[in-house]
């Protein structure tokens, strides 16, 4: 949450309810919507480590609200964030952990995880399916993360099959 924040406030002062009704905007439903709570304590601890600087502005009618901008060490924050690339390949699956380790623990069945993790990915993908037809054309951003969420499921349904063959091989 702290780098999507920043993005953000790059553009230019934002308070904490603008910054999430922005993110709202930008993603989606697909993507689960931070409380403005979160936003509230992560601008907070933005602040602590001067990535960004909060001014009080005076309301007559309401209290007064804090609003942040991007420090030069925020920018540069954000400068390093796009130029590194996302190394997150899943070897760390905990499904496969489990997969892993149920022979050995004599406490699952391989073939019953696989059916279950399988209609796990299943119902989520109709709920993507329903959440796409009711997004926003427009929203093209929202879209593309919901047709990337799609993908991946179904790599990931595919590899549930292999996985299912290799393991019926071996009985």
């Amino acid at each position: 949450m702290r780098l999507p924040l920043l993005a953000l406030l790059a553009r230019g002062p934002a308070h904490g309810y603008e910054l999430k009704q922005d993110l709202e905007q930008l993603l989606g439903a697909a993507y689960p919507q931070p409380n403005v709570g979160q936003i509230y304590v992560t601008l907070g601890r933005l602040e602590k480590s001067g990535l960004i600087e909060g001014e009080e502005v005076e309301q007559s009618s309401r209290p007064n609200k804090k609003i942040y901008h991007l420090t030069d060490a925020g920018r540069e924050a954000l400068h390093v964030w796009y130029e590194e690339t996302a190394d997150e390949p899943r070897v760390r699956d905990e499904f496969f952990m489990k997969l892993a380790l149920a022979p050995r623990t004599g406490l699952a069945d391989q073939i019953a995880l696989i059916n279950k993790q399988r209609r796990e990915y299943l119902n989520t993908m109709r709920s993507l399916s329903k959440l796409a037809a009711a997004e926003s054309r427009d929203n093209r951003i929202s879209q593309l993360l919901i047709e990337g969420a799609m993908l991946h499921l179904q790599a990931d349904l595919d590899w549930l099959e292999r996985c299912q063959e290799e393991l019926e091989e071996l009985e």
